[in-house]
């Protein structure tokens, strides 16, 4: 059960480093609460399920990442990986363009 929740662990602390300045209007509060409520949702499933189950969540986030950010976006007029215009990206967060 620790496995799949060291490897959720290790893989939100990367993309916190390599990808929060995506989330730089998000309040701290919410990403926080984000991580602890899938490490608690991969830690029970692998509990309940083994650690295979637990992993599951894991790889659906990472499909839906890849959906998001290489199809979606592109579609809608915005890079999926550097997320300019900086103003449309604002927009679909529903971020305004100034804090």
């Amino acid at each position: 059960m620790w496995m799949a929740v060291a490897i959720t662990a290790i893989i939100f602390a990367i993309g916190n480093i390599l990808f929060g300045h995506f989330e730089e209007r998000t309040p701290k509060w919410r990403r926080v609460t984000k991580v602890f409520l899938v490490l608690g949702f991969v830690a029970a499933l692998s509990a309940k399920f083994g650690p295979a189950w637990g992993l599951f969540p894991v790889a659906l986030m990472l499909v839906a990442f890849g959906i998001v950010h290489l199809w979606w976006l592109p579609r809608h007029g915005i890079n999926g990986l550097t997320a300019e215009p900086k103003e449309k990206y604002y927009e679909f967060r529903g971020w305004n363009r100034r804090p």
